[in-house]
């Protein structure tokens, strides 16, 4: 079995997934799958729900999504998260993030 399982489950309203925070970055991007979750990195502090806030808000604009459509299920205060996007599938998620990031679920990166 690979050992880059990322895993994208529909739920009720869309999909599900998990993802990796890692705020006071230098900028704001998706850098791969690590343990089996998206990596994202953000510039913002972990303070005060800011990079949760910056979370959101990147991703609406990487996924072309309206923000009111993205929300943090779980791990609000911990950097493993579980992202909800609400009205997409599966499909078309992972459409997106190929044409981001063409080699993404080719290989593990870290």
């Amino acid at each position: 079995m690979p050992e880059t399982q990322f895993r994208i489950n529909p739920c009720e309203n869309g999909i599900r997934f998990s993802a990796v925070i890692q705020p006071r970055s230098s900028q704001n991007e998706v850098s791969g799958i690590h343990n089996n979750s998206l990596k994202i990195r953000l510039t913002s502090p972990p303070v005060d729900g800011a990079a949760n806030k910056t979370c959101i808000k990147f991703l609406a604009k990487w996924l072309g999504v309206s923000p009111s459509r993205i929300s943090i299920v779980a791990g609000l205060s911990n950097k493993n998260k579980t992202i909800e996007i609400s009205g997409m599938d599966e499909s078309v998620f992972r459409d997106k993030l190929i044409t981001k990031i063409p080699n993404l679920f080719n290989e593990n990166q870290s």
